[in-house]
């Protein structure tokens, strides 16, 4: 059997058991069996235990269920309505007006809580019935939470981003830095399209019913946003000036989370055990696909299906712009019918090589993944800021997808900015890292 038709067969299989139902981890387990019996190894027994173990055992991936707690922990708190308040008396004045509470406060919630549904469903839960109540239209209003709460995940410190380093092997403070220049272009264009709608449809923005407040009482409600800011300074600040590592921020984070949630008297036994409950679940699952496409991404290389892929797409002489449109149009195709995580892992033992040999810093590759990935949460069937929002609004999904719609093409704008200045990705790295 030749390399062509082992890489096939092995694509096939991997649709036919995720096709059926199959759990994303042991289907991934399942193919990469197969490959090895393909290649002639008979010792797949041996070569599973090690490299899942491998996979599993990172410091790094320390980090991974400590941030997923303290996005539970804020989550699980009414952190998201004091957002609100705090934000709303200062966008009025804006074309759009309230609807720029939705991209501020997912791009502030996003920064404590790593995770795109979390941030989205947290923001959804307050902003929606306030929008409503005031008259907002509710199709902008829902694209505007779908499109913001995937910064989840672009605004760091994310889950997605420690999932990448680890997989790519390059470094989470690095990853973490390069995301922030990033989630400020998405911010701004993302509001920078409410005011260009507000303009052209005045009749579906209803006046500004804070203009009364004055400046003063604007204040008062800011002081709202104040635990949010700490915990953030908290974070970054142990981060950046390296105080901790990322594994130990995440840790900080953690405890500057449980000590708002008890100072503001928001955190009770329920609440505590459902934010340990969600985060065992979440980090059991991320772990299993992790060793899945661990094993999976050692037996493909048995096969020689990956070098050989790299080495056809080598042979096409794409150029390097055209090689990040074709990658581009591959994920938004898998995001169809894969989460952001699952993309990740099975797909970086095969694109990285090709990254490398275009000349692309693998960092600043970890941030393109990320806007690839924040389209497909937004990309139907699969989309889960789209589930999320269908269930708060009771809209179907196809409606919060056509909702959804311009903030999927602001993501593609996005890409094609970091692409061609890369150094909006990675100033920040190089001048914190200048070696």
């Amino acid at each position: 059997m030749d390399l062509l038709e082992m890489g096939l067969l092995l694509l096939g299989v991997l649709a036919l058991l995720l096709g059926a139902g199959v759990w994303i981890a042991m289907s991934l387990m399942a193919c990469g069996w197969v490959s090895l019996l393909l290649a002639g190894k008979m010792t797949a027994g041996q070569i599973l235990a090690t490299t899942t173990w491998g996979g599993a055992n990172s410091w790094t991936l320390a980090a991974l269920p400590l941030f997923i707690w303290m996005g539970e922990i804020l989550f699980r708190t009414k952190l998201s309505e004091e957002m609100f308040r705090g934000l709303a008396p200062w966008v009025g004045w804006l074309p759009g007006r309230l609807m720029h509470v939705n991209v501020l406060g997912c791009g502030i919630f996003g920064s404590v809580s790593g995770s795109s549904a979390a941030t989205c469903a947290t923001i959804a839960k307050i902003a929606l019935p306030e929008l409503k109540k005031r008259g907002y239209d509710e199709e902008m209003s829902l694209g505007s939470l779908a499109g913001a709460g995937t910064l989840g995940i672009l605004i760091p410190p994310s889950i997605t981003m420690v999932v990448y380093a680890v997989a790519a092997e390059v470094s989470i403070i690095q990853v973490f830095l390069a995301g922030f220049i990033p989630g400020l272009i998405v911010m701004a264009l993302y509001s920078g399209y409410i005011i260009w709608w507000s303009l052209r449809n005045p009749d579906k923005t209803p006046p500004d019913d804070l203009k009364h407040l004055t400046f003063r009482e604007r204040l008062k409600e800011s002081a709202n946003l104040i635990p949010c800011t700490l915990l953030i300074l908290l974070v970054f600040a142990s981060l950046i000036f390296g105080w901790a590592t990322a594994t130990e921020c995440a840790a900080w984070g953690v405890v500057g989370s449980l000590a708002i949630s008890i100072w503001s008297r928001m955190l009770t036994w329920k609440s505590f055990w459902d934010s340990v409950m969600g985060t065992v679940r979440l980090t059991c699952m991320i772990m299993l696909i992790l060793a899945g496409a661990s094993f999976m991404a050692v037996a493909m290389g048995y096969t020689g299906v990956p070098l050989a892929l790299a080495a056809w797409v080598n042979s096409l002489g794409l150029s390097p712009f055209m090689l990040i449109a074709v990658l581009t149009l591959m994920y938004i195709v898998l995001g169809t019918a894969l989460d952001g995580i699952s993309m990740i892992l099975l797909t970086t033992s095969i694109v990285l090589p090709m990254i490398k040999a275009a000349g692309f810093d693998l960092v600043w590759f970890g941030i393109f993944m990320v806007l690839v990935i924040e389209m497909a949460e937004v990309s139907p069937p699969v989309g889960f800021n789209l589930f999320v929002l269908q269930a708060m609004s009771g809209k179907d999904s196809m409606y919060v997808a056509k909702a959804s719609l311009p903030f999927f093409f602001l993501l593609v704008a996005a890409v094609a900015i970091i692409t061609v200045w890369p150094w909006s990705v990675m100033v920040l790295p190089k001048l914190a890292f200048p070696g």
